[in-house]
């Protein structure tokens, strides 16, 4: 392997010959470790070049390193770190000074600090993990996802896999979901109506930033995804927070003056309340009386393993005013991070100039693997898959809550991938989630998912996509003990 020639430079008012400043710098990469027996060091003229200093004075350095077995010569190959060259006891990277910059000063914006729920990075070796939207690797079809990131691969897609899109989409993905994934939410929309995104979160950060500045107010529900309303706080937009009830976000609660609903009607997120379709009718009856956009994120409709979920608020649109956004990262696997937003051709324009100035646009290579492993019929065969599991363990955690007393507050009408629970009004699920902790088990504190400083705190939340169906009971039993004693 070779040396990068741009790893060498030369300090400032460094004392003694250049030829000797040359020795040093290689002797040090040399004794830190940062360059390793065999590495092939830059040539004489190249080095030369690099540093603006005479070939010849390198050549000497190069001499005096290869007479002291730091450097050997291979003929014509060139110079090359010895064999024999000291070697260092571990790698230290190098000292540097003191910082003296003031971050209190120099950070304009702090992002850090909202909300946000803790997965601990070993949730996988917990025996029982009620966690929310992570990917079971048994239910997963790996092997023909492989095929199809090897397929893409090919000379065939040469382009999809280095070409630089600009602000454009794999051709292949756009299609099958304005054919495929789209008429199954009653939606119909042409290419220019489409965007991919990194993910849903990707796509509510563009969608907030097209449509909302310092001037004009948002409605999220509450509770809420909490990753949601923490970037509309960092948009600096008017914010108002409405409590959903049993059918999710009330159209009459809506202020007058308010700009752009956000709401997850087909699958409440946290509490998974399903809108009726009236109150659908109604809240675009309500967005049109005082002229504001929807935001409609439709997470885990494909899960929807009870019944045919209610048709997409974007389907009952007429004028217009309802985005829609939907996510491959909650049916496929959450690292894959790809989504999608639906909307009229001017919206759309604009979220992909502001996409094309941040990331340019979703890695071609993905987007080409994730339109074959769609288009070939991969998906479909792993969503059913995932439902028929997704029931089986549905039925087991409802019979084990029921058997253990628990309550709870809210569950999917057609399916969905957990349930959204209440302890005892005493009961504090952070400090809960801590103790389970303990004993194995992974719960989801929901005191991040509402807004305000008066949050309940006795709220938690169960997802079973990743727990064997045969570890559900012992788990919800354990949790059950752990809130009886967190009660007394």
């Amino acid at each position: 392997m070779a040396i990068p020639v741009e790893t060498f430079f030369l300090k400032q008012g460094a004392q003694g010959t250049l030829q000797a400043q040359i020795q040093q710098m290689i002797a040090e990469g040399i004794l830190s470790g940062r360059f390793h027996v065999g590495e092939k060091l830059p040539s004489s003229r190249r080095l030369a070049t690099h540093l603006g200093v005479s070939r010849i004075t390198v050549t000497l350095a190069y001499t005096e390193l290869l007479a002291n077995d730091y450097l050997t010569s291979r003929g014509r190959s060139g110079y090359f770190v010895s064999d024999n060259a000291p070697i260092p006891p571990s790698y230290a990277p190098m000292e540097r000074d003191q910082e003296t910059v003031d971050w209190s000063r120099a950070i304009a914006r702090k992002f850090s600090g909202g909300d946000t729920l803790q997965k601990p990075a070993d949730w996988r070796d917990y025996r029982y993990p009620f966690i929310y939207g992570q990917a079971d690797p048994t239910l997963f079809d790996h092997a023909n996802w492989r095929l199809c990131a090897v397929r893409a691969l090919g000379q065939k897609d040469f382009a999809s896999l280095t070409a630089d899109y600009v602000d454009q989409d794999d051709p292949l993905l756009i299609e099958f979901i304005a054919r495929h994934t789209l008429p199954r939410r009653g939606i119909s929309a042409r290419p220019e109506e489409i965007l991919i995104t990194l993910g849903a979160q990707n796509a509510l950060w563009l969608a907030a930033r097209v449509l909302l500045n310092r001037r004009r107010k948002a409605a999220i529900e509450d509770p809420c995804y909490y990753a949601l309303r923490e970037l509309l706080i960092q948009s600096r937009c008017n914010l108002v927070s409405l409590r959903v009830d049993l059918d999710g976000l009330p159209p009459d609660a809506i202020p007058d003056d308010t700009d752009v609903i956000f709401t997850t009607p087909s699958h409440q997120s946290p509490t998974t309340a399903t809108m009726p379709v009236p109150r659908r009718h109604a809240l675009l009856e309500r967005a049109r009386e005082i002229d504001a956009m929807i935001v409609e994120d439709d997470y885990e409709f494909e899960l929807a393993f009870l019944g045919a979920p209610s048709p997409a608020l974007k389907s009952l649109d007429r004028d217009g005013r309802v985005v829609y956004v939907g996510s491959f990262s909650k049916s496929l696997f959450p690292g894959l991070r790809l989504g999608y937003m639906v909307g009229s051709e001017p919206f759309i324009r604009e979220a992909r100039a502001l996409r094309s100035l941040v990331l340019r646009h979703p890695p071609g290579h993905i987007q080409r693997t994730a339109a074959y492993f769609l288009s070939l019929g991969h998906y479909d065969a792993q969503i059913r898959r995932m439902s028929s599991v997704l029931l089986q363990r549905r039925q087991e955690i409802e019979r084990a809550i029921a058997q253990h007393g628990l309550t709870i507050a809210g569950r999917g009408v057609y399916g969905g991938s957990s349930l959204w629970m209440q302890a005892p009004a005493g009961v504090d699920s952070e400090a809960l989630a801590m103790a389970l902790r303990g004993e194995s088990v992974h719960i989801e504190p929901g005191t991040a998912f509402f807004s305000g400083a008066d949050r309940p705190r006795n709220y938690y939340r169960l997802g079973y996509s990743s727990i064997p169906t045969s570890r559900i009971a012992p788990g919800i039993e354990r949790i059950a003990g752990a809130i009886a004693r967190h009660a007394g």
